[in-house]
C-alpha cells in the first residue's frame, strides 16, 4: 500500500540483458558517467564531508583507536608485517589486513594522526556505493538513491566509520561479498562476481575472522530457490565453476597466511608458534564458543542495539514489517534472501555470549537493501512525517537542556584542561540551534529535517566536539608532562601501561608486557632494565609502586586515562626488592 512496486520493466543494469552482457564481455567504448549521474555525486560528496568532518584535528581515543594505531605503527617503522606487535610484544588479538591499511596511510602520509582514520572512510564509501548499485540492479536506481541515502543518515554506520575500529572495513568486505554472490545468485549468473564475493570473503576473515558472513546467504536463497520464487533463475555450472569460489577464499586468506605458517615453522621460536595457535584457536573458535569479556544476554543485540544504532529506519518498522510481509507472501526473493540473511547474522552473533554493539555493523547494509524499495511510498505517509518530527523537536528540547545544564558550570567542567577551545557548552548548543532550524519547515517535512538534522550534526560533533574533548581523551598533554618532568635525555620505561602511552609518547619507550604474565616477573625484568646505566625513570600506577618504591621519592602524576600515575628511578626504590636476580 505504501511501498513502491517493483518495476515491470528493469532498467539497463538491473538483471537484464545489458547486466548480462556487462557480465561476461569487455566494453570497448570509452568510459562516461551514467545517464543521472548528478545526485550519485552530491550523495558522495555528502558522505565525504559528513565522515571526514574534523578529520586530523584529534589523536586515536581509547579504548580501540590507540591499540590499532601504535600496532600499525610499528608495523610500518619495523617493516615487520606479517607479526603485528603492540608496544614491541607481538599481538595476536586480530588479523593483520586492518593494520596493513594504517600502517600503508601512515607510509604515505608520514603522521598516524592522518593516517589512523582515513582505512575506515575510504571502506564506509565504498559500502555505501556498493549498496546503491546493488540496490539500482535489485530495483531502480532511485532505490539505489533512497538505500544509499537511508545507510548514510543510519548512526552506527557514520559512528563506525568516524572511528578506527576494525568493524568499518569488515563491513565493507561483507558487504561486498553479499554484492558478489547476489550479483550471481539473483541477477546471474555472473561468476566473475561470485568469485570476487568469495575472494572478499577472505580478505575480511583477514581483517576480522567473521568475514565468511556473507556464505548464510545461501540458507536463504536454497529455499526461494526450492520453492521457486520469483525472479529467480536456474543457474547452470559445473563442478570447476562453483567450486571457484572457495578457492578463491582460500587464496584470499593465503595471502597472509601461508606466509605466517611458513615463517613460524622455520623459525623454532616459541612465541612465534603460540602467536600461530592464539590467533588461529584462540581468537576465532574459541572466543566465539567461550568468549572471555563482554558478556550480554542473547536478546541483546534485538533490545539495546539495534533500535538505536540503525536509527533512524528503526523507526519505520511500523510500517516496514506489515510491507514485508505481503512481500514475502508474493513470493519475492529479494527480501527473502535479504531479510533471511540479516536473521541470520543477528542470530550467529547472538547466539555467543561475547557481544559488543559494533558486531552488528555487518548486517545493518542488509537491512538498508530490504527497506529501501518502501521508502517512497513510506514518505508519502503523513505519520511517518508526524513521527520523525516529533523525534526532532524531542532531540532539540534534550539539546537545549543538556546546554543550559552545562552552562551552569557543573563540576565536570573543573576537570577539563584549560587548553579547550571552546566553552563545553558551546558544542552543544550549535546542535540545539541546529535541530531547532531543521525544525521550522514543520511536521509535513518531518523525515527531511530529521535527515538534515542528522548530517549537521555529525559537522558539529567533527568541528567543535572533538576539539573539546580531544585534550581530555588524548595521551599527548600528559606524555607531554611526564617528558618535562623527566628531562629530554632520560630514557622512559612504562608498567602496566596503555596502548595510548607508547603511541603519544615523546620519545622512545620500553614498554614492558605484562598481559599474562606473574607480577613478580614482570618487576624484576623493570628493576634490572632500571638498574642499567643511563638517566631512566618508570612510569606505572602508584597502586603498583609497593613494596618495590617508595611513594615519598616519587612523583605524582595525577590521574589520567582512570589510573593514577607516578615516576620513580633509582632513587626511589627500596630495600624490599633489593638481590633479586636478572630475568633470564
Amino acid at each position: 500500500m505504501f511501498a513502491v512496486r517493483s518495476p515491470a520493466r528493469p532498467e539497463a543494469g538491473s538483471g537484464g540483458a545489458s547486466a548480462h552482457a556487462a557480465d561476461h564481455g569487455p566494453d570497448r567504448r570509452p568510459p562516461r558517467l551514467p545517464r543521472g549521474s548528478g545526485p550519485l555525486l552530491l550523495l558522495c560528496l555528502v558522505t565525504l564531508t559528513v565522515l571526514a568532518a574534523g578529520y586530523g584535528l584529534r589523536d586515536p581515543w581509547p579504548p580501540d583507536e590507540p591499540r590499532y594505531a601504535l600496532v600499525a605503527k610499528e608495523m610500518a617503522d619495523s617493516g615487520q608485517w606479517l607479526f603485528p606487535t603492540r608496544g614491541g610484544h607481538l599481538y595476536p588479538d586480530k588479523p593483520p589486513l586492518f593494520f596493513w591499511a594504517i600502517a600503508a596511510a601512515y607510509k604515505l602520509l608520514g603522521d598516524i594522526r592522518l593516517a589512523f582514520l582515513l582505512p575506515s572512510l575510504l571502506a564506509s564509501l565504498s559500502t555505501l556505493l556498493l549498496v546503491y548499485d546493488l540496490a539500482r540492479r535489485l530495483w531502480t536506481r532511485p532505490v539505489g538513491l533512497y538505500a544509499a541515502s537511508a545507510l548514510l543518515l543510519s548512526i552506527q554506520f557514520v559512528v563506525q566509520g568516524r572511528v578506527a575500529q576494525i568493524d568499518a572495513m569488515l563491513a565493507f568486505w561483507v558487504t561486498l561479498g553479499l554484492y558478489g554472490l547476489l550479483r550471481h545468485l539473483l541477477l546471474g549468473p555472473a561468476w566473475g562476481w561470485y568469485r570476487t564475493g568469495f575472494a572478499a570473503m577472505g580478505f575480511g576473515i583477514i581483517t576480522k575472522g567473521v568475514g565468511f558472513l556473507p556464505l548464510l546467504v545461501f540458507l536463504p536463497w536454497a529455499w526461494a530457490h526450492w520453492r521457486q520464487w520469483r525472479p529467480l533463475r536456474r543457474i547452470r555450472g559445473s563442478v570447476w565453476q562453483w567450486g571457484s569460489g572457495p578457492v578463491m577464499l582460500v587464496a584470499a586468506v593465503a595471502v597472509w597466511l601461508l606466509p605466517m605458517l611458513m615463517v613460524v615453522a622455520s623459525s623454532g621460536d616459541p612465541a612465534l608458534t603460540a602467536y600461530r595457535d592464539n590467533i588461529l584457536f584462540h581468537q576465532t573458535g574459541e572466543r566465539y564458543v567461550a568468549a572471555w569479556h563482554h558478556h550480554k544476554p542473547w536478546w541483546y543485540y534485538l533490545v539495546a542495539v539495534i533500535p538505536l544504532f540503525w536509527l533512524p529506519l528503526t523507526l519505520l518498522l511500523p510500517w516496514t514489517v506489515p510491507a514485508w510481509r505481503r512481500r514475502l507472501r508474493r513470493g519475492d526473493a529479494r527480501f527473502l534472501i535479504l531479510l533471511g540473511w540479516v536473521v541470520l547474522v543477528v542470530s550467529f552473533f547472538s547466539l555467543s555470549p561475547g557481544k559488543r554493539g559494533v558486531y552488528m555493523l555487518p548486517a545493518l547494509p542488509g537491512f538498508v537493501l530490504a527497506t529501501a524499495p518502501l521508502l517512497p511510498g513510506l514518505l508519502r505517509r503523513r505519520d511517518v512525517q508526524a513521527l520523525a518530527f516529533t523525534v526532532l523537536v524531542l532531540l532539540a528540547l534534550g539539546l537545549t537542556g543538556g546546554a543550559l545544564w552545562l552552562a551552569s558550570g557543573p563540576r565536570i567542567l573543573d576537570e577539563l584542561p584549560e587548553t579547550i577551545p571552546w566553552p563545553a557548552f558551546l558544542p552543544v548548543a550549535v546542535a540545539a540551534g541546529t535541530a531547532l532550524l531543521w525544525a521550522l519547515p514543520g511536521p509535513r517535512r518531518g523525515v527531511l529535517g530529521l535527515s538534515g538534522f542528522l548530517l549537521s550534526l555529525w559537522l558539529v560533533v567533527g568541528w567543535l566536539v572533538q576539539p573539546v574533548l580531544d585534550p581530555v581523551r588524548s595521551a599527548r598533554p600528559f606524555m607531554a608532562e611526564v617528558g618535562r618532568r623527566i628531562g629530554p635525555d632520560a630514557q622512559l620505561g612504562l608498567l602496566w601501561w596503555k596502548e595510548q602511552l607508547v603511541l603519544l609518547a615523546d620519545r622512545p619507550v620500553t614498554a614492558f608486557e605484562f598481559r599474562g604474565r606473574p607480577r613478580e616477573v614482570v618487576l624484576r625484568e623493570a628493576l634490572h632494565w632500571l638498574d642499567a646505566r643511563g638517566h631512566r625513570w618508570l612510569l606505572l600506577p602508584t597502586e603498583q609502586l609497593a613494596p618495590c618504591f617508595d611513594p615519598r621519592r616519587a612523583i605524582d602524576l595525577g590521574e589520567r586515562h582512570q589510573v593514577h600515575w607516578a615516576l620513580v628511578n633509582r632513587r626511589a626504590r627500596t630495600t624490599a626488592c633489593e638481590g633479586r636476580p636478572p630475568p633470564s
